[in-house]
């Protein structure tokens, strides 16, 4: 489960942005996880509560913001999310296959709430 190892390496990314900020505890931490991101959110979930304990997030919270798969069709100049991240990602309005991901890959620290 290589969600531990991400879980770590946020903590560590959120201590260090916090003590360079004087914070003391970080009472939240928020994601963006994109659906092909590897990642899968419950997972990560449990590895960040296992894996902040004796940290500045011990009592932290983590929100965790979705982002579903979108892809770009070039011949319409359409936008369109795909249900099946693994699947062939077909435009709904002209039927021809996309491999031009918009959205979907996220991994990312949107914000922290420190004090």
């Amino acid at each position: 489960m290589h969600e531990v190892a991400i879980a770590r390496d946020i903590l560590d990314l959120a201590e260090e942005t916090a003590r360079r900020e004087g914070a003391r505890v970080i009472r939240t931490v928020a994601l963006r996880v994109g659906a092909m991101s590897g990642v899968v959110p419950e997972a990560l979930t449990f590895a960040f509560e296992v894996a902040k304990a004796g940290t500045l997030a011990a009592d932290a919270s983590l929100k965790v913001e979705w982002v579903p798969l979108a892809c770009y069709c070039r011949a319409c100049d359409l936008e369109f999310e795909v249900d099946d991240p693994h699947g062939i990602a077909l435009c709904p309005r002209c039927r021809q296959p996309s491999a031009e991901v918009r959205r979907g890959r996220e991994l990312a620290v949107r914000y922290l709430e420190v004090v």
